[in-house]
């Protein structure tokens, strides 16, 4: 993430409107590895919570967040379709919270993305598909990330040792992520070919 984006982000007077640092990495990893490129004229005021106008006090200030969104969702999808995409940093197991709150939020503004796509994913992966299962399983991934405590409930109630389980989800999360966004590429290519 850019200096300029994290100035942005810090800036007491937009903290409150725009999504935390790692929602924002959460949300554009979505875009980012969604089957159907996105144009941000689209998606960007979901940054802000979907308001017409924008929290920005200048045009400028507005343009600087634009560009640094844009720089962020290039690099994400570079590493998501390489297959080098890991979990941004802060976003890790923990001792107390299972996961830390930078994680938390990656997987809150991460579902909140998968929204937005939501359709073009359904279409492409549609749920009688094999791969609809790998769609499932990144779901689930990042809704359990994003609820720990019912998640290790959950866990324990199957019999499973809940945090060697979690562990599992977690470390996983990267090659599921990367693997479902090159899928996603390989399918939209496929249809667009034989069209």
């Amino acid at each position: 993430m850019s200096s300029s984006l994290r100035t942005l982000l810090a800036n007491p007077q937009l903290a409150q409107q725009l999504l935390s640092e790692a929602q924002t990495r959460g949300f554009v990893t979505a875009m980012a590895a969604a089957p159907h490129l996105i144009n941000p004229s689209e998606w960007l005021a979901f940054m802000w919570g979907g308001e017409e106008s924008s929290p920005f006090t200048s045009q400028e200030e507005l343009e600087d967040y634009a560009n640094a969104i844009i720089d962020l969702w290039n690099e994400s999808r570079e590493s998501l379709l390489e297959g080098s995409w890991q979990w941004p940093e802060g976003c890790a197991l923990d001792d107390k919270e299972l996961v830390s709150s930078e994680a938390r939020e990656f997987s809150e503004g991460l579902l909140q993305g998968w929204q937005l796509s939501r359709d073009d994913w359904e279409t492409i992966m549609p749920e009688e598909s094999e791969n609809n299962a790998l769609l499932g399983g990144v779901l689930l991934c990042f809704s359990l990330l994003y609820d720990p405590e019912n998640a290790m409930e959950a866990l324990s109630q199957e019999g499973a040792d809940g945090l060697a389980q979690f562990e599992e989800i977690f470390t996983s999360v990267p090659t599921m992520l990367c693997g479902l966004t090159i899928r996603g590429y390989q399918l939209v290519n496929e249809d667009e070919e034989e069209a």
